[in-house]
């Protein structure tokens, strides 16, 4: 296999895997060892899943906070302890006594910047542990709150019982923790019984393919055409042409002023002081990231060499 493939897979995630089950599933697949993944998926939820390949591994920096979007299904009426269908029930089974509109209402008190503590069955570290680990070993657990946004939370349908929903979320947002939240609020107790992520940054689960699809196009030789090229990486991120000197002089890594004359987007008008350009050479070839430092001076952060 062509070690210098680089780029992103997306793959449709089954459930029972773990992220890491699909990692280690695609370089046995693939034929290369340098794979990653920008942000992993619970075992029982499916969907979204980049894996980056190759030079793309180096992309994680920019991928890992990304607005992510889901759509699920909650279960009212008991708790569990991992607040997903996977775990022990931690409350009795009671009967739910809400309308579709009180529960719309919620979903809405839920939008917006919130404090939201990760569930104790996650990898959240605590003194070097995971906490999934301090929790199987029935020992304390106590994570600190961090701030979440949400930026849409709509309920789809509702039966009584189970609550189908779609949202969008910042990076870092728990679904499990979220569903958890709306029980304790509505008193009743809620888990999260199913979760498909349709959405992470710009890669969509109607780009995505199965490891099934994956496999036919790696015997068929045609791989790359399940990757989303390095170049259409940070689609949002205006780009600049540098030739020669200028060129060598960001292949070396050295930081430099953009140019009056270059202070322009997809006519967009001015940059003013974007944070990010991806700089490519004189035939369109991605060859660095570069940041903004101050003014209108830039750092290649990376550099594809």
């Amino acid at each position: 296999m062509d070690r210098e493939i680089s780029g992103v897979l997306i793959i449709d995630k089954p459930d029972r895997m773990t992220s890491h089950d699909v990692v280690a599933h695609v370089r046995r697949l693939v034929g290369i060892r340098q794979i990653g993944h920008f942000g992993t998926l619970d075992p029982f939820a499916t969907g979204v899943l980049p894996l980056s390949v190759g030079k793309a591994t180096r992309f994680a920096q920019f991928y890992l906070k990304s607005r992510k979007a889901y759509e699920g299904t909650m279960r009212l009426g008991f708790s569990t302890d991992t607040y997903d269908a996977t775990g022990k029930p931690t409350s009795e089974a009671v009967r739910v006594s809400v309308e579709m509109a009180e529960l719309e209402k919620l979903f809405r008190e839920f939008t917006g910047r919130l404090m939201q503590t990760p569930p104790a069955y996650s990898a959240k570290r605590i003194g070097g542990a995971r906490a999934y680990d301090l929790a199987r070993q029935n020992k304390p657990v106590q994570l600190t709150p961090v701030e979440v946004e949400i930026y849409a939370f709509e309920l789809l349908a509702f039966d009584g019982e189970r609550a189908r929903f779609a949202a969008e979320c910042s990076g870092g947002t728990y679904m499990r923790s979220l569903a958890h939240d709306v029980g304790r609020r509505l008193g009743c107790g809620a888990h999260l019984e199913t979760l498909r992520r349709t959405t992470v940054a710009e890669f969509t689960l109607d780009r995505a393919v199965t490891l099934e699809r994956l496999a036919e196009s790696v015997r068929e030789g045609e791989l790359r055409s399940c990757l989303v090229p390095l170049e259409a990486l940070l689609p949002d991120c205006p780009e600049l042409v540098v030739r020669g000197r200028e060129e060598k002089s960001v292949r070396h890594g050295h930081r430099f002023e953009l140019a009056q004359a270059e202070r322009f987007g997809r006519g967009t008008g001015r940059l003013q002081a974007v944070t990010l350009l991806k700089i490519m050479d004189a035939e369109r070839r991605l060859i660095a990231v570069a940041r903004h430092v101050k003014g209108s001076i830039y750092h290649p952060d990376l550099v594809l060499v």
